[in-house]
């Protein structure tokens, strides 16, 4: 007797599957391919141009792009050097039926994933889509275990953030040293975290240091340790920081503050890898990664001496930079709804969700503070509430606006705006041809609107089930 899915379980399944996206001009082709991928597995979007390609990717997170060599308006390398710029750990596959070893030599050496002259046979083209998606961690199960083992805390379905996490999870597999950059709580430590928990040191210490917070005279203690009599108040030696992390990863938050002297310290144990404890005669050999964090502008630091710009190179081998909480609003609904569910408990209140209204007013908010002013936001309207539903009063109150708030000309118009196209995108079920249609627009320019407006289609239909 056969059982029938039910359609939550279709839509669970059909969202766990890599998204690619397949760039062809001719139709029939992108028919023959997009039929063929997703009898292997995968969920396909397909485009005709590069124009309608990078409009799509600005708008959705995908595992990997397959693109014809000859489009109509960009040569594929074109595209692919696009496409670098806005998601460097986005593969590439190019196609194409004038292929020659020195068009296959060249695009390989710029770093396109696979190049495939047609005809080629479909087993052949999944091969390669399967090998690029193992290099960049993507899986065709559900994912949900392993993103949840290293992401941690971090909850988004933003392409932003996505596009973040992707590169994070690269540059984990190696030792490099990681700059991580954002402003102040954006959560730079929880994506430290989650780049140790990713990395091969994972089950070693992970220490965080924030340099800002220490008073200077103790800095240098805490970070290489003292021997005993080192200074007046050493009774005792004292392992410091660097030595406890060893094997593991330390995490140096707010590296602009650190003080010019111990910079040349932090710079000669990156150099000979061994610390050397305030007072001792002998250094002691340390095995650990670093990252750091900074919210300055460290290029300006240089250029006005408050920074040491040989230790600015060994720090920044890597950079991400976490987006600002505006820049992904998408995920301000998530993140309100996970600190609503951890703070209920502490408060011990019977706490479901937002009001409508409320939530509209946290999603349309300015957040200077990013994600941790959300979550004082949430925890001060949890603390107030009587009701099993969170009003605007209350959020309006935790966000210290008044019932009315003034607008200028355009701030009102871009908050019609935005809403405007939330409503078109809710009435036609994420479906953005006929959303555009609706609004009397072409596809790439109402994609570009919804860039403006940090706003996902695919959040808005009703068979996505829920992403992290």
């Amino acid at each position: 007797m056969s059982t029938q899915k039910k359609p939550q379980s279709d839509a669970l399944e059909q969202s766990a599957r890599p998204h690619l996206l397949v760039v062809d001009d001719d139709a029939d082709l992108l028919r023959l391919l997009a039929m063929r991928l997703e009898a292997g597995g995968y969920r396909v979007t397909t485009a005709t141009t590069a124009e309608a390609a990078i409009a799509l990717i600005e708008a959705e997170r995908f595992a990997l792009v397959v693109s014809d060599v000859r489009l109509p308006d960009k040569d594929g390398l074109d595209l692919f050097e696009d496409v670098r710029r806005m998601s460097p750990a986005l593969p590439v596959i190019l196609l194409t039926a004038h292929g020659t070893i020195p068009d296959a030599v060249e695009a390989t050496s710029r770093g396109v994933h696979g190049y495939l002259t047609k005809p080629f046979e479909g087993k052949v083209l999944l091969d390669k889509i399967a090998s690029a998606l193992e290099v960049v961690g993507e899986s065709g199960g559900t994912g949900n275990e392993s993103d949840e083992g290293w992401r941690g805390g971090i909850i988004s379905r933003s392409s932003r953030m996505e596009t973040v996490l992707d590169e994070a999870r690269l540059v984990a597999a190696s030792d490099a040293s990681v700059l991580i950059q954002g402003d102040s709580g954006t959560g730079k430590e929880l994506l430290a975290r989650a780049v140790h928990r990713a990395s091969r040191r994972a089950h070693a210490p992970f220490i965080a240091i924030n340099c800002g917070a220490i008073p200077e005279q103790l800095l240098e203690s805490e970070l290489f340790g003292h021997v005993r009599g080192a200074f007046t108040g050493a009774n005792t030696s004292h392992t410091g920081l660097l030595s406890s992390a060893n094997g593991g990863t330390v995490f140096l938050d707010e590296i602009g503050d650190m003080p010019l002297a111990l910079q040349v310290k932090l710079l000669r144990v990156l150099q000979e890898r061994a610390v050397r404890p305030v007072g001792a005669t002998r250094t002691e050999p340390i095995d650990v990664r670093i990252l750091s964090a900074t919210h300055r502008d460290l290029e300006t630091a240089l250029a006005a001496g408050e920074f040491r710009e040989d230790l600015y190179y060994r720090l920044n081998v890597v950079t991400l930079t976490l987006p600002r909480l505006e820049e992904r609003r998408e995920d301000i609904p998530l993140l309100a709804q996970q600190f609503l569910g951890e703070l209920a408990g502490k408060y011990g209140k019977d706490l479901r969700g937002f009001a409508p209204d409320a939530l509209a007013a946290l999603a349309s908010a300015a957040w200077p503070g990013n994600v941790r002013q959300l979550q004082n936001v949430v925890e001060q309207s949890c603390a107030l509430a009587t009701t099993q539903l969170i009003p605007l009063s209350l959020v309006q109150r935790a966000l210290r606006v008044r019932s009315m708030e003034p607008l200028s000309y355009v701030e009102a118009r871009q908050r019609f705006e935005r809403n405007y196209l939330i409503q078109l995108l809710k009435l036609t079920d994420g479906n953005v041809s006929d959303a555009a249609r609706l609004a009397g627009r072409n596809r790439t320019e109402f994609y570009r609107l919804l860039q403006r407006h940090a706003l996902t289609p695919s959040l808005f239909r009703s068979d996505r089930g829920d992403a992290r």
